[in-house]
């Protein structure tokens, strides 16, 4: 297909930074720490960084798996760091963060798929800034549910696995992924404990219809996914999965509309919507959607 080279308006961003931007950079950089920020190239880093927070991104810099949307180099991976937890939950005190999203490369090459340094992250986090709700966005551990449960043993707040795109393009865009498997994962968080909420994202523009995102949605309802994102893919090099379209405003809105419609409680959907993109907003929405719930049964 034709390549789109040129950005509609409401893509652009401008890029501003403060100190706050350079406090988090000195800090990431300080500990050694590796962010979704940056690997994934990111378009909204400089307007979180800035904001004085950033998605960590543990058990290394190297993925096993090489799927066509992502930035994040693949390979073969060092051995795990058994220190980075503390890193972590040293980078989220010292930016006095209320809500962290913690993230991985798949490391397909360990037997629990890194589930153990997850499970180590998000204690380590809680012992070192009480009150912090955590959030991880994890990978399927290929279908493990030993490591899947070490994960959700560790009590986060919220526990993301992104879907990523429509069923009819898993193959093509996700090719050592599995539709079927990350629905399991949704799944299997939904039914752990009432109290953790269960959260996926999709990206648009990868050449499916709008009928295959609202299938998606559906089948993302059906395994018990309350809070969802919905964003614009953007190519990272010329050697991913190219841009089919850019996806209009108009649409996001309607998608945002049709997934509270089928239950979502709660939802971000825009052009530059990513996983971890105002988590903590979007949390507390659904914080606030479950206690009102709960009011208005108990009244």
């Amino acid at each position: 297909m034709e390549e789109l080279t040129r950005l509609p308006p409401w893509i652009r961003k401008p890029l501003k930074t403060n100190q706050s931007f350079n406090k988090v950079h000195n800090l990431v950089s300080t500990l050694r720490l590796n962010t979704v920020c940056e690997e994934a190239k990111c378009p909204n880093r400089h307007e979180c960084w800035s904001s004085g927070t950033a998605t960590v991104m543990i058990l290394g810099d190297t993925c096993t798996r090489s799927c066509g949307f992502c930035s994040v180099k693949s390979g073969r991976p060092p051995e795990l760091d058994r220190l980075e937890p503390k890193r972590v939950a040293t980078a989220a005190k010292e930016m006095k963060l209320k809500h962290i999203v913690i993230t991985s490369v798949n490391r397909d090459d360990q037997l629990n798929g890194g589930a153990d340094i997850f499970a180590d992250t998000i204690t380590a986090v809680k012992e070192m800034v009480p009150g912090i709700t955590v959030e991880v966005l994890t990978p399927d551990f290929e279908g493990r549910e030993e490591s899947i449960n070490l994960v959700f043993e560790a009590a986060p707040h919220v526990f993301s696995h992104n879907i990523e795109t429509v069923r009819h393009l898993q193959a093509q865009i996700r090719p050592q992924a599995n539709y079927g498997r990350s629905m399991w994962a949704l799944r299997k968080a939904s039914e752990w404990q009432p109290t953790l909420e269960v959260k996926s994202g999709i990206m648009v523009g990868l050449g499916e219809t709008e009928e295959q995102v609202i299938e998606t949605l559906y089948d993302l309802r059906e395994n018990k996914c309350s809070m969802l994102t919905i964003g614009q893919y953007l190519r990272p090099s010329k050697e991913h999965e190219p841009v089919h379209r850019y996806v209009h405003p108009d649409e996001f809105a309607r998608y945002e509309e049709k997934a509270r419609e089928m239950g979502f409680q709660a939802v971000t959907s825009g052009p530059l919507v990513r996983s971890s993109y105002k988590a903590e907003t979007l949390y507390a929405e659904m914080i606030k959607w479950r206690r009102g719930r709960e009011t208005h049964v108990a009244g």
